[in-house]
């Protein structure tokens, strides 16, 4: 399902929000958003359906949902869910196209993330594909701590091979790799992408590539070159994993992939000019 047309470009603002302490205001999330929404991405990771204690940045997630300014884009939303009565609850809302839930290959992180083994998590993702297909919704896996985990627990390529085929088994349509900890190296990448995509051609694969300011252009030519066309990315690299030893690994700069796009000439509908103005927005809204 991967192909050589445009990229698909998904804006994360969920991600960047989620670690901040400081609340930022409900309006000032609808506004930002939708600064975003006029840019043209495929898809906005906009808010989560978890619990208010474990990520109270996005407690008010409904009320973004019922603030945006859906008439006016093309872009997807999806949101996050990490059991099955957040999806139950996400799936309620036409304004959702897909919801994402993330898959750990390391146990230590899968509870730490979502309080539940790599078992428990297997079984919630069959819940949550029936739950999606019942609504007409996509579920979209993302496959985290896919190129390693600081707990010393087994990582190599056969692992994620191993996840990506079960998972596909079960009837997952989109897989994204997780660079949780920005562990990622052009040989891994390459590696994955090259045996995975051809393996599994019902399967569109995806990147969600945490970096260094120096690195971010052989991972993304990496994960490019070998067939990836789905990226994520957030204006600025706001957010990342808090578990990060260094400050400077966080999400992948949209403003870097969209430069790479344009390189390639594969940014399709992209609008600069309303990307420049959320680039200004976001600077407004995160802490700097």
């Amino acid at each position: 399902m991967n192909s050589d047309k445009t990229l698909k470009l998904v804006e994360c603002p969920r991600d960047a929000m989620q670690g901040i302490h400081e609340f930022i205001p409900t309006s000032q999330k609808i506004d930002y958003i939708n600064s975003i929404l006029r840019v043209g991405f495929d898809t906005i990771d906009f808010g989560s359906f978890v619990s208010p204690k474990a990520i109270p940045q996005l407690k008010d997630t409904v009320d973004v949902l019922n603030g945006l300014e859906l008439d006016k884009t093309t872009s997807k939303l999806l949101a996050i869910v990490a059991n099955q009565r957040g999806a139950e609850e996400a799936v309620q809302f036409d304004e959702i196209t897909y919801l994402g839930y993330p898959f750990s290959i390391s146990e230590v992180f899968q509870k730490r993330n979502t309080n539940k083994s790599i078992a428990e998590s297997e079984a919630l993702v069959g819940e949550l594909i029936n739950i999606c297909a019942k609504q007409n919704k996509e579920l979209v896996v993302y496959i985290s701590m896919g190129f390693g985990n600081p707990y010393d627990e087994p990582w190599n390529v056969e692992i994620v091979e191993k996840w990506s085929r079960r998972l596909a088994e079960m009837g997952v349509r989109i897989l994204s790799l997780s660079d949780t900890i920005g562990t990622s190296n052009p040989e891994s990448i390459s590696y994955l992408f090259s045996n995975l995509i051809p393996a599994l051609p019902e399967v569109e694969f995806g990147a969600h590539l945490h970096t260094t300011p120096e690195s971010w252009h052989e991972k993304v030519k990496s994960a490019y070159d070998n067939g990836c066309r789905r990226f994520d990315g957030a204006i600025k690299g706001f957010g990342g994993c808090p578990m990060a030893a260094d400050d400077l690994v966080g999400n992948m700069p949209m403003e870097k992939l969209l430069s790479f796009a344009q390189e390639k000439k594969v940014a399709g509908n992209v609008n600069m000019l309303a990307f420049e103005s959320a680039y200004n927005k976001a600077l407004q809204t995160f802490p700097m």
